[in-house]
């Protein structure tokens, strides 16, 4: 029996945690209708979850012959190539592609960024309001940072980054297959680009990381042409988006909690523990990629059969009562907070440390330039993206209110 649950509806995602016990309710491994993906059975509890990702020798990113779990017959070549990275790959090939990237970061401490990371946050908390009030939080604040930061990062010159603006803001729309077809020309034209930079780093070396990314290459890392762009893609896409949900949930939360905002803004050095509670209480990632059962095995009770497909649903994971005490609740004070936020196993995020850095420094930033920071419209209006696997409000009107 596939189980009916509208993971992408605006009353799942204004109370996920209720969601969630409805579909743990029916069992600790269950089979829906995902999006896109088709049927797929999801993990409700953080062991299964954590077993699904670190178990490679039974569930695996592809089948025999290379095929990714989550590609469909009719996507065009392009989307193979974008999803051709180390997200999507097992050993070997997988710490292949990732002791590449781990040289390039390793030579880009990103924790020296966090001076300049939040100068940017403090120039985006200046400008909010500069076209007018309520100004939308997502879109003037919450997407800027986390582009701007990958871009520098990235060694992109600044004057790109209104195309990446507009590119991005074309993938969030993808809900189905008729929106998925939508972001075709947004991804041809930013592999263009990405392959463009590419040549220039060949060229003529430069900063960044991607001139990082070249100059591993040149020394005998093995990495073809193809693998690099999937690479550089993958960087910009999770570098952005994910953290981008992160900041405007966590604001969100803050702005309708002004006792958590204010307990927050008292003492800033607990923005490293408010910060893993929003990784946890938000959950921006809801579900893993989808992995192909490799051998017939029982998993929660349900026995699954060798060419299945399961997904681990880390927003399930993150509300596991066996796991956090009180999930339902935002606790700014949580310890100990065990959440899957950023994965588990050899496919653990990369840009945890990024992600964690930007989301302190723009909760510090946005909230020491405005204190009383509040929502422009009724709670009841905000709306979320209708996009399953991703937990992202669609606009956040804020205002600030003389008093």
């Amino acid at each position: 029996m596939t189980m009916r649950v509208d993971i992408a509806s605006q009353e799942y995602f204004r109370n996920p945690a209720a969601g969630i016990e409805r579909l743990r309710a029916s069992g600790l491994v269950v089979e829906v209708n995902f999006p896109i993906v088709g049927k797929v059975w999801v993990t409700t509890t953080q062991d299964l979850a954590a077993r699904v990702l670190k178990e490679s020798e039974t569930f695996t990113l592809r089948k025999e012959g290379g095929t990714v779990a989550g590609l469909r017959w009719w996507m065009p070549g392009l989307i193979r190539t974008v999803a051709d990275n180390m997200l999507t790959m097992d050993e070997p090939d997988h710490t292949r592609l990732r002791s590449i990237v781990d040289e390039a970061f390793r030579r880009r401490s990103v924790l020296d960024m966090e001076p300049r990371i939040l100068a940017i946050a403090d120039e985006l908390a200046d400008q909010l309001f500069a076209v007018g009030s309520p100004a939308d939080l997502v879109e003037r604040y919450a997407r800027k940072l986390p582009i701007s930061v990958i871009c520098e990062l990235l060694g992109l010159p600044q004057s790109d980054r209104p195309k990446f603006m507009a590119w991005t803001n074309s993938f969030t729309r993808v809900t189905g297959v008729i929106g998925f077809v939508s972001l075709l020309p947004a991804l041809y034209a930013m592999k263009r680009y990405i392959e463009e930079r590419l040549e220039i780093a060949r060229a003529q070396g430069g900063e960044g990381l991607i001139a990082e990314l070249i100059r591993v290459e040149k020394e005998g890392y093995r990495i073809s042409p193809r693998e690099m762009v999937a690479m550089v893609f993958l960087l910009l896409g999770a570098g952005t988006e994910t953290t981008s949900h992160l900041i405007s949930g966590a604001v969100y939360e803050l702005v309708r909690n002004p006792s958590l905002r204010d307990w927050l803004a008292a003492d800033w050095s607990r923005a490293n523990l408010a910060i893993e509670e929003f990784l946890r209480f938000i959950s921006p990632v809801q579900f893993s990629k989808p992995r192909f059962v490799r051998k017939d095995v029982d998993l929660g009770g349900i026995r699954l059969k060798k060419g299945d497909k399961i997904m681990a649903m880390l927003a399930a994971a993150d509300m596991d009562p066996d796991a956090n005490e009180h999930p339902e609740k935002l606790d700014l004070e949580r310890r100990p907070n065990r959440h899957l936020a950023f994965g588990a196993g050899i496919h653990f995020c990369l840009g945890h440390q990024l992600a964690r850095v930007e989301g302190k420094c723009a909760l510090q930033a946005l909230f020491k330039r405005w204190p009383k920071l509040e929502l422009g419209v009724a709670d009841s209006e905000i709306r979320w993206r209708e996009r399953p696997g991703l937990s992202a409000i669609a606009s956040l009107p804020v205002v600030v209110r003389p008093h």
